[in-house]
């Protein structure tokens, strides 16, 4: 694939989107398992399939594709001590007041309306699987630097759990004989 351009089909988006996570040390069905964790405590008809499916699926958004691999770059970046100034240590540091890479979550979780930004802040606070440990990993001496992915990947882990919550009731809508159009969800 030529990534000598700046427009990529969705499915050329989730691979390399999957390839950056690998690079950061993220396994989408990581993210998958915070997303079958969280719905599940609403809903324990959930299965891990529609979690996962819908990991891949927001992956596959052009939002997201910009967000991520951005987000990763930055943190490349800053392990090869690559920023000037203060900004450099503010990033290694993950300094709790920066507040920008919340801001890159809040955005990529919001594509799913405020449940999305509210699953966030659940993940973002709570810290479950992998971003706890990227979180961890990313602190101290360590030479990782996680400040964006660590809210990147809560951020897709609660927007799959809001969609699949929200495939959940209009699939529920659907029962209802009087609703005869099909769901267009993205």
């Amino acid at each position: 694939m030529n990534r000598d351009r700046n427009l990529f089909s969705r499915e050329e988006m989730l691979q390399m989107n999957i390839e950056t996570l690998n690079k950061r040390g993220v396994k989408v069905d990581q993210i998958a398992e915070i997303a079958f964790l969280q719905q599940s405590k609403w809903n324990d008809k959930i299965s891990y399939q529609e979690c996962l499916d819908s990991v891949e699926k927001i992956l596959s958004l052009r939002d997201v594709f910009h967000i991520l691999q951005l987000g990763a770059e930055i943190d490349r970046l800053t392990e090869e001590k690559a920023f000037q100034g203060p900004i450099q240590s503010i990033l290694e540091t993950d300094l709790g007041m920066f507040g920008i890479d919340e801001l890159f979550g809040i955005e990529l979780a919001g594509l799913y309306g405020t449940i999305g930004k509210t699953n966030f802040g659940d993940i973002d606070v709570n810290k479950p699987g992998i971003v706890s440990k990227l979180n961890d990993d990313g602190k101290g001496d360590k030479k990782a630097c996680h400040t964006f992915m660590d809210d990147i990947v809560g951020a897709v882990a609660a927007a799959a759990s809001t969609r699949v919550a929200q495939i959940e009731n209009e699939n529920a809508a659907r029962k209802d004989p009087s609703v005869v159009e099909e769901p267009r969800l993205f």
